[in-house]
């Protein structure tokens, strides 16, 4: 008989922006998990030297991310529900992609489109927390990758100063642990509703 976390987990909705190694790899942690209801979102396709990071297959390369996320989160999870959006994330559109929502796990490269993500969740979802990323590029010590509870509906995890500026060379570890890290504290907030 399930218990009560399980059904918790079941019927949760989390949403995933972006689909590249920290995306790809928190969704499939999350359909582990049992999350009930996955919502991802990606506006690009499966590329060759994405495979050294990310949750994808050399035949999978050329296809939609959403697509072939979608599939590999079937195989890991039958029961998961997936809603997929091949689209590029606007403030204009988040709140329709993610409606639903109780979690977003922020999966973007990009410091602007990181910030417009969280700033439009935090002042249009009231009802939504986020789940950020702010430095892992590279490879090294992996304790310095941390959880930081920064609000009630905002988690910012990684070392808050390694990026792709600094160390060019991105590995499937240090993305992965910075993953499983977001996909914890989702995991936290859908069970205890307040981490802090």
């Amino acid at each position: 008989m399930p218990s009560m976390n399980h059904e918790k987990l079941r019927r949760a909705t989390v949403g995933i922006a972006g689909l590249g190694g920290l995306g790809s790899n928190v969704a499939a942690a999350l359909a582990r998990t049992g999350i009930g209801r996955l919502i991802i979102a990606d506006s690009d396709i499966v590329e060759k030297d994405n495979l050294n990071r990310q949750h994808y297959f050399i035949d999978q390369v050329g296809r939609k991310k959403t697509d072939a996320m979608a599939e590999n989160l079937q195989r890991i999870n039958p029961a998961v529900e997936i809603r997929r959006h091949y689209i590029r994330l606007t403030a204009d559109n988040i709140l329709t992609v993610f409606a639903g929502a109780d979690v977003i796990a922020e999966c973007f490269d990009k410091a602007e489109s990181k910030q417009m993500l969280v700033e439009t969740v935090l002042s249009r979802m009231e009802r939504t927390e986020v789940v950020s990323v702010s430095g892992l590029a590279g490879y090294g010590d992996s304790n310095a990758i941390k959880t930081q509870y920064v609000s009630k509906r905002l988690v910012l995890v990684g070392d808050q100063k390694t990026g792709i500026d600094t160390q060019p060379i991105l590995t499937a570890a240090r993305v992965g642990i910075a993953a499983c890290h977001q996909a914890n504290a989702i995991v936290e907030f859908l069970l205890s509703g307040n981490v802090i």
